[in-house]
């Protein structure tokens, strides 16, 4: 059994890393605890729970800036905003159901550390490119900050970016502050029906090249189409989704209809049930359904994806994916217990490269094989040195990445 602290502020935070460095004890860190079983298992004797840093410090509208403290909920910040009629642009992702945990139990932490965006990353960027500054405490037991609450931070290097998608290994955050922008007046969601996945990424690609300013692309084969909680969606579904002003969205939905035409009658969907679709898209709703199976988030290039997925299913009959950012995201889930490591990575090798990271598995297939991408040599020299300098002794979620 891990035995369990529980700071309830930064200072509390400082000494807790402080003592642990002191006595060379590593420590687990977890706010929510959403996402706590992706990456290795901890091999931690002590366990951080950062859930009483949680709390809005600062939001102003006007000025299109929130500061909360780490383990501020996502569903409190996004209620906020949505009062607000407001956003965080990189449409948060709620994974937690893909890992058997309940809904909403996501943090701004884990969203930050994750560096996990939804579906519209391919137009709005990711997690770290809309967090403008942080306060934390690194391995050293030292509080630093990065950024403020403007995005022209030039000073030294931009760590506010550099630290997200570390997974806690290198830093303790205890604030961050995030852009927030507008919500949009209306959108509506283009759907083309029996599309292979291979024609999918064709027309995924004509949307994204035209002027219609898609904010999302995504092909629904038909074996998880049904899983979207949107009915008419059973036969598969390639589904590109614009948004803004009212009459600006109706010339775009109609300059993108006829892009598409020449892959068949677009229909289209009201934006309830737009919101609705790409809500359960950016989830991979569908496969929340067995917890038990493997699940593979694979990062390609758009026209890439279709081929890692074929190349695997070729392995494992019965696989299934869910396309999302036009072709260039695979959820891959598998049957059976084995998430056959060196066919995914082997066929995103074979596809020019990517990432792929096992983000469900069992607790001894995390422990025996890597479950994120491993690095080139010269990037796993960059990453050792950036622990060395925030880490040195290691005690901050060791092992977690495989470092």
């Amino acid at each position: 059994m891990t035995d369990r602290f529980k700071p309830t502020d930064e200072k509390d935070v400082e000494a807790l890393v402080a003592y642990a460095l002191a006595e060379k004890t590593p420590l687990e860190l977890w706010s929510g605890g959403s996402k706590r079983s992706i990456g290795r298992p901890p091999q931690t004797e002590y366990g951080v729970d950062l859930s009483a840093l949680s709390g809005i410090n600062d939001y102003d509208p006007a000025e299109l800036v929130l500061t909360a403290k780490a383990a501020t909920p996502l569903a409190e910040i996004e209620t906020l905003l949505e009062e607000n009629n407001q956003m965080l642009a990189f449409e948060p992702a709620d994974l937690g159901p893909l890992l058997g945990e309940e809904a909403g139990k996501g943090t701004l932490a884990g969203l930050y550390g994750t560096n996990f965006a939804g579906s519209r990353r391919l137009q709005a960027g990711a997690v770290r490119d809309h967090a403008l500054g942080i306060r934390a405490v690194s391995g050293r037991g030292e509080i630093f900050k990065s950024g403020g609450r403007v995005m022209k931070n030039v000073t030294g290097y931009d760590l506010t970016k550099g630290l997200s998608g570390s997974w806690g290994t290198l830093a303790v955050l205890t604030e961050l502050t995030f852009k927030t922008l507008p919500k949009p007046e209306t959108a509506t969601t283009l759907v083309v029906h029996g599309l292979t996945p291979e024609t999918a990424a064709i027309a995924m690609a004509a949307a994204m090249g035209s002027s219609s300013e898609v904010s999302g692309a995504a092909h629904l084969p038909a074996d998880v189409a049904g899983g979207f909680g949107v009915d008419g969606l059973g036969a598969g579904a390639t589904v590109m989704r614009l948004e803004g002003f009212g009459p600006s969205v109706e010339a775009r939905a109609g300059m993108l209809a006829e892009v598409l035409r020449p892959f068949g009658l677009a229909e289209r969907l009201d934006a309830p049930t737009t919101a609705t679709l790409w809500r359960a898209i950016s989830c991979a709703r569908p496969f929340a359904a067995d917890t038990s199976l493997p699940l593979w988030r694979i990062s390609v290039a758009p026209t890439d994806g279709p081929a890692v997925a074929a190349a695997v299913k070729a392995q494992a009959p019965g696989a299934k994916a869910i396309f999302d950012w036009a072709g260039g995201l695979v959820w891959l889930m598998l049957p059976g217990g084995d998430p056959m490591v060196e066919a995914v990575r082997g066929a995103v090798a074979e596809a020019g490269g990517g990432h792929a990271t096992l983000i469900r598995a069992d607790a001894g297939t995390r422990a025996a094989v890597p479950v994120f991408q491993p690095q080139p040599a010269a990037l796993a020299n960059l990453a050792r040195r950036l622990k060395d300098q925030f880490d040195p002794a290691g005690i901050l979620n060791p092992g977690r990445m495989g470092r």
